[in-house]
């Protein structure tokens, strides 16, 4: 199905799309791929990949969705790493038994470090936003990137350099003190940090560069992108985004130093979500189905459920200049669900979406703008959902998911198509 290709999973959507789920069949034996390492290249312990398998469920944060069958996560020098979230998630799977699981995990040494001063900071901020929070998980992604973009930021490789690591937390800490004043979100003292991220160094294998060609040497290479590309950080829908480039731009270069193939798989439901504020064109508070593993958070907002938006999912696939091919989930979950034609809007009848170029945020805005008053012309969905996607999108259904466990992941036989 995939050839000799690594794979390269994203989210075509606001995320939630079951890219964990997606994974972790792509890992598990059933899929028969050989996978040697499961790569992030985006995001941080902001991620939430829900997997259920074998009786058990895990949310997977930072390790891998491959873990569960025993695949290495390799954490890339684009990852936004959180060492004590990281040694929770641990601890989780290990109850889960998973033998050892720091054991499988690897971290480039330039990937920057996220710390709970980052965290404070970002509730800090999206509490002063009152009603017109951006939306957030709470949890520093934003702060991290944008602090590294003018400071000497930690990084995994400061860890096992405990002077330079308290030099660059106290500076941290400096620079955010006012926003900080008060004391509402607390954190860990310094010294208390810079002696668990030491510990962290010593339990974890961290990497001088990304090693990709070694682990490409002994078999396949899935990898898993975090967030969906609707809140990419210069393709999303300003200024509700992540502070993350989520298309896969950082995987394909990631291959290309290494000269080896890779095989984009974009991932949707069969519907749209959205956690918290920004535009949803095809948003409906009527739709009811039911959602195990996503619910309000206290910065993420409300989870909220939309009909079939073709429009937003080319939208996305242009933004990732092109994919080779859809897994399609919640398959089990049609019931009323309809699909968009198009937009009316203050300017007429709307049915492409242009991506414009990179960095144009006034573009990204002006699109926010106009999914935020269009109302979506809706139709009946057709009853086969992946040969409808396939002629609305352009690329070849080649994985449905047809509920939440391992089990119900199907190959879509090119025949079938």
């Amino acid at each position: 199905m995939f050839g000799d290709q690594h794979l390269i999973v994203v989210d075509l959507g606001f995320g939630d799309a079951g890219k964990g789920a997606t994974v972790d069949w792509l890992c598990s034996a059933a899929a028969g791929l050989d996978v040697a390492a499961v790569v992030r290249f985006n995001g941080g312990a902001q991620a939430a990949h829900n997997v259920v398998a074998d009786g058990r469920h895990h949310t997977f944060r930072q390790f891998g969705s491959g873990t569960l069958s025993g695949v290495p996560t390799l954490l890339s020098r684009y990852m936004l790493v959180e060492p004590l979230a990281l040694a929770a998630e641990a601890r989780e799977l290990a109850a889960f038994g998973v033998a050892d699981p720091l054991s499988l995990l690897y971290v480039d040494e330039r990937a920057l470090l996220t710390t709970p001063i980052h965290g404070a900071v970002n509730r800090c901020r999206e509490d002063t936003r009152g009603t017109s929070r951006h939306g957030s998980c709470g949890i520093g992604i934003g702060e991290t990137a944008s602090y590294a973009l003018d400071h000497d930021a930690p990084r995994i490789a400061d860890c096992r350099r405990p002077e330079v690591l308290r030099r660059k937390l106290i500076a941290l800490e400096q620079h955010y003190a006012p926003l900080l004043a008060g004391g509402r979100h607390r954190y860990d003292a310094i010294d208390d940090l810079v002696d668990a991220y030491i510990a962290f160094a010593e339990a974890v294998a961290i990497l001088p560069g990304d090693q990709l060609a070694a682990f490409a040497r002994t078999g396949r290479l899935v990898f898993e992108g975090a967030q969906g590309v609707l809140l990419d950080e210069w393709r999303g829908l300003h200024p509700h985004t992540t502070w993350s480039t989520v298309e896969p731009r950082y995987a394909r270069r990631m291959l290309a130093r290494i000269d080896a193939p890779g095989y984009v798989l974009g991932v949707t439901r069969t519907y749209m979500t959205r956690h918290g504020a920004g535009p949803f064109p095809t948003e409906d508070a009527a739709l009811s189905i039911p959602e195990r593993h996503n619910g309000t958070g206290e910065y993420q907002g409300t989870f909220r459920l939309g009909h079939l938006d073709p429009l937003l999912l080319r939208y996305a696939i242009e933004a990732c200049d092109g994919i080779d091919g859809l897994a399609v989930n919640h398959l089990d979950a049609v019931g009323d669900i309809r699909t968009a034609t198009g937009y009316l809007t203050a300017d007429g009848c709307v049915d492409r979406l242009e991506p414009g170029v990179w960095q144009d945020l006034d573009h990204q805005r002006s699109l926010t703008d106009l999914l935020e008053a269009a109302t979506p012309a809706l139709s009946d969905l057709p009853a086969d959902v992946p040969g409808y996607l396939e002629t609305e999108l352009g690329a070849p259904v080649v994985l449905t998911g047809h509920g939440p466990d391992r089990a119900d992941r199907r190959i879509r036989i090119a025949a079938e198509a």
